[in-house]
């Protein structure tokens, strides 16, 4: 598999949103109306259609979904511990960290359906779908957690008003009530919701400030090797652990080594944080998921 074309879109996107803000009249008082249209309205419809698209019989993949949540959480707290580790809390500002923790536990979910797909066919694509119906709700209060605390504002107001997590609730409500959405309205919310994929990704090209990387070295570092390295070898662990079949450890590795969500950069400046330092963390997180994607499914996966 060519992860380097499967990733390369993306890239190419972020690349182009930060040259088109750079050289063009269309500069940061355009694309921070964009972020707002892509947080408040696009991406919300896009993950409410994902998660109502495909039915989620969650006992056929019981196994799959606690292994899923078990990454998740590792995910968050290793994240949450990081400032706490003796010699390196010291280095990472405790402001930076609450906006930029996300990073190492949310995934690309634009990537994750694209390459389950390749992977398993529309078996992959139902597992993927299982995966983000029961993450994504975890990963969004994980990533608002620390952000609503360190900034003293109400964490369940906080949530309450996150149109992701609004998004999510009542998608998840709706696929167990057996709801769908009406086939003449399909086509609409299709579009609308694929609008937040070029969107949101040159919207993040746009805030991106590499230079902000270099002011926070050991957080970036840190965050990189939780999403990039850490988390792949608990999802092994965990494949082995819970007995997963072939086709479940394989979704399961490639869902551990996803790039981080382009949305993270959203979701920081909405939030009054460092939208740039985080949009260079989505980056280079992209470019890192052309080795950790490799590395879970070739080499992890051979040796389990």
């Amino acid at each position: 598999m060519n992860f380097f074309q499967l990733l390369l879109p993306d890239f190419s996107l972020i690349l182009l949103g930060y040259l088109v803000c750079r050289y063009t009249a269309l500069d940061r008082t355009v694309w921070q109306q964009v972020e707002s249209l892509v947080y408040f309205f696009l991406f919300p419809v896009l993950l409410f259609q994902s998660i109502l698209r495909s039915p989620l019989d969650l006992g056929a993949a019981s196994s799959l979904v606690g292994a899923g949540l078990l990454l998740g959480t590792s995910g968050i707290l290793l994240t949450y511990l990081l400032p706490h580790l003796p010699g390196v809390g010291r280095h990472i500002d405790a402001r930076e960290h609450a906006g930029a923790a996300q990073v190492g536990f949310r995934f690309n979910s634009y990537i994750a359906l694209a390459l389950s797909e390749r992977l398993a066919g529309p078996q992959g694509l139902l597992l993927i779908a299982m995966l983000i119906g029961v993450c994504v709700p975890l990963f969004n209060v994980g990533a608002v957690w620390p952000m609503a605390r360190h900034s003293q504002t109400g964490f369940a107001r906080a949530l309450l008003r996150n149109p992701l997590i609004i998004a999510t609730a009542l998608g998840l409500a709706a696929n167990f009530a057996g709801l769908r959405v009406p086939a003449w309205l399909e086509p609409t919310v299709a579009r609308v919701g694929g609008a937040s994929i070029p969107l949101g990704l040159m919207a993040a090209g746009a805030g991106m400030q590499l230079a902000h990387l270099a002011t926070q070295k050991v957080l970036t570092g840190g965050l990189l090797a939780i999403r990039h390295l850490l988390l792949p070898v608990i999802a092994a662990a965990l494949a082995w652990t819970f007995r997963l079949d072939p086709t479940q450890t394989a979704i399961l590795l490639a869902f551990s080594a996803l790039p981080t969500a382009s949305s993270c950069y959203v979701l920081a400046a909405r939030m009054g944080y460092n939208g740039p330092y985080v949009a260079g963390l989505v980056t280079l997180s992209t470019l890192l998921g052309l080795a950790s994607l490799p590395f879970a499914l070739g080499v992890l996966r051979s040796a389990g």
